[in-house]
């Protein structure tokens, strides 16, 4: 689904992130841990077209993305509050990205009745702007925004951060089943480590802009990330 070859990202002169070769498979649940600076965001970036390579190339369905239009048909992502539109109501933000993917009302309002329990009564009928909410509540709308229309590929980056208990465990709940379904392919960065091993299969670490241990998840994966981590 996703292929990256002899991908570089420098700024200033140091590289942030050097990857030789990645390929994440159709229907996957991808996670991706590291420290701060250890280049998770750049690569979902870079992934999305949003900055430029200096070297190499990513591959969404073998078609190049840097430069093209196709794969956003197919791709929904939500990185930071960068991707909403602040000056919008919640009504008129999703409906907006439903008509991106063709969805009527009718269909927008289905979805989002499904989201209903990790809206938790807070989001919906408001009559707020997106810029009134809680950083939690921004979240929770650009996480189901991002799910708009089915995407074939899903990229969220922390999605955890910044939602309360019950959130979380209800966020773990969707993506989950999207895991088991395999209807999606998911690219998931977290710092929660728990988190990420519990709703993806495969579970790559970035140290420094390199990939330093590529794992499928089993039971003792947690204890490896910690201890990994812990040194």
């Amino acid at each position: 689904m996703i292929t990256v070859n002899n991908l570089t990202k420098i700024y200033n002169g140091n590289t942030v992130l050097n990857i030789n070769n990645l390929k994440i498979e159709k229907g996957e649940s991808f996670g991706l841990v590291g420290n701060n600076g250890a280049g998770k965001t750049t690569f979902f970036r870079l992934i999305l077209d949003l900055i430029k390579a200096n070297s190499g190339e990513i591959l969404s369905k073998d078609t190049i993305v840097a430069g093209k239009e196709l794969w956003k048909q197919y791709t929904g992502s939500y990185l930071d509050e960068a991707f909403l539109i602040e000056f919008l109501t919640v009504e008129e933000y999703f409906n907006f990205v439903g008509k991106l993917h063709n969805m009527t009302k009718g269909d927008i309002s289905e979805f989002l009745n499904k989201h209903a329990d990790f809206f938790n009564d807070e989001i919906l009928g408001q009559k707020k702007y997106i810029r009134d909410f809680s950083k939690g509540n921004q979240k929770k709308i650009g996480i189901i925004a991002a799910m708009l229309g089915n995407p074939e590929i899903l990229i969220l980056d922390e999605p955890f951060t910044n939602l309360d208990p019950s959130s979380q465990i209800r966020l773990k709940k969707i993506l989950h089943d999207l895991k088991e379904e395999k209807s999606v392919t998911m690219l998931i960065s977290s710092h929660d480590l728990m988190h990420v091993t519990e709703v993806c299969e495969r579970i790559v670490v970035l140290e420094k802009g390199l990939i330093v241990n590529d794992l499928h998840t089993n039971e003792n994966t947690l204890a490896q990330l910690e201890s990994y981590f812990a040194v």
